[in-house]
């Protein structure tokens, strides 16, 4: 039994799964620490205000992706297994045509920003903290641009580590700014969403100097871009992450602010648990994109389940976990959240699970045209049960909206997956 294990934890999956999982775990504890630090120093009103534009900033920095990711991880393992010449003007095409249209939506936030929070968001922060926030998503978006290229080349070890030695000084910042009493909800955005970065790519450049001055040499050509995939997994993308914020954003707008500083805590706790969920789907996306017959779809779709078991079971921890923990972590200030964790909790179970017909879609049926279809379904229910529930039920409508979105959309993968999979060759 213990040479199964072994062998089971050796296999280069295992061990890429195992690495990144670990790593991802390493940043939970870190994300945890965070709230844990700030829970008490912020009043429920200014953790709100930071939920919303910590928010915002996650939120574009996942649109303005491009679909990028998928055509990363699509496109840069073949050349890289092949050395082929075009690696170089790949990754130098795909970054200038991403940091491009974000160069363009972000001038468009910037002069738009203070209005769409007057009548929208309403935090009432400070027009230098909403433009803090605007730059903050562009280090985001060249910070996971990065994190995908290591990935796809399987450096998750490395990955991991850089990212985890910038949480350990984002932390030790974080600690000198309340020594010094100067936690605000601008410094918290300046050293998460610029600061974490920069010294992210420090570490990567002080080790790959070689490799930037190559990228610098190489060609950008249009073609590297790959719109016509990268876009339609773009807009599918865009849907489901503004979906995932819209809860948020909407109680932003009806309700409290305080409420909101409930409800943010116990989104940040899940959307920890989603990272692992992601961290999960990159090492095994490279496997559902070989899949040519049945039974590698039957055999890579098992051995997915059996990983989604892992943030299925946090889940169902969270549901269980008693009232005084939450308490213990986050003091009696936010005792809200403890109910709100776990009303949350349940439908991102869903979630998890469905997550592997979305592997086999968008990598092996090579479609994204159908991921787009579900999360506009997705989009749609959520938005609108949110506006629906919360006016009548506040914090506790928006998992409702959520249970409703994610089991349709779910639904409908499913059903084009089954129905593709009748069609490959035994």
């Amino acid at each position: 039994m213990l040479q199964k294990i072994i062998g089971l934890i050796k296999r280069p999956t295992n061990k890429d799964v195992f690495i990144n999982t670990i790593g991802n775990y390493i940043g939970v504890f870190f994300t945890a620490l965070f709230a844990l630090i700030l829970v008490r120093i912020l009043d429920p009103s200014q953790y709100g205000i930071l939920s919303v534009l910590l928010g915002i900033a996650y939120v574009l920095a996942n649109i303005l992706d491009f679909g990028t990711t998928a055509t990363i991880y699509s496109y840069l393992p073949p050349l890289i297994e092949k050395r082929s010449e075009n690696l170089y003007r790949f990754i130098k095409s795909t970054f200038f045509y991403q940091s491009l249209f974000s160069f363009i939506v972000i001038g468009i936030l910037f002069i738009l920003f203070p209005y769409l929070d007057k009548v929208f968001f309403k935090t009432n922060a400070p027009i230098w903290e909403l433009y803090l926030t605007c730059f903050s998503v562009l280090f985001l978006i060249w910070q996971n641009f990065v994190t995908n290229i290591l990935f796809a080349a399987k450096k998750f070890l490395k990955a991991n580590i850089y990212s985890n030695l910038a949480n350990v000084i984002k932390t030790l910042l974080l600690f000198i700014l309340v020594a010094t009493k100067t936690v605000t909800v601008g410094s918290v955005i300046f050293v998460f969403g610029i600061v974490g970065p920069i010294i992210f790519f420090l570490f990567l450049f002080l080790e790959k100097k070689e490799f930037l001055f190559v990228l610098i040499k190489s060609e950008v050509h249009r073609d590297e871009f790959r719109f016509g995939y990268t876009l339609t997994y773009f807009a599918a993308s865009q849907f489901f992450n503004l979906g995932l914020r819209m809860d948020l954003f909407l109680l932003s707008y009806f309700r409290s602010k305080p409420e909101v500083g409930f409800y943010g805590l116990a989104q940040k706790i899940i959307l920890t648990i989603i990272t692992t969920i992601v961290s999960i789907t990159q090492v095994l996306s490279p496997g559902f994109s070989k899949i040519k017959t049945r039974s590698e779809s039957k055999h890579q779709i098992k051995i997915g389940l059996l990983y989604m078991l892992l943030p299925s079971t946090l889940f169902v921890f969270l549901i269980l976990t008693p009232n005084f923990v939450f308490e213990l972590f986050f003091t009696n200030k936010f005792s809200q959240t403890a109910m709100i964790t776990k009303s949350l909790s349940l439908p991102f179970i869903v979630y998890a699970l469905g997550s592997i017909p979305q592997l086999f879609v968008l990598y092996t049926l090579k479609k994204p045209k159908y991921i787009l279809y579900s999360n506009i379904v997705f989009f749609a229910i959520l938005t609108v049960g949110c506006y629906i529930l919360i006016p009548k039920m506040g914090v506790l409508g928006p998992p409702y909206a959520i249970t409703a979105a994610l089991l349709v959309a779910t639904s409908m993968l499913i059903y084009i997956a089954a129905k593709e999979y009748k069609k490959l060759p035994a």
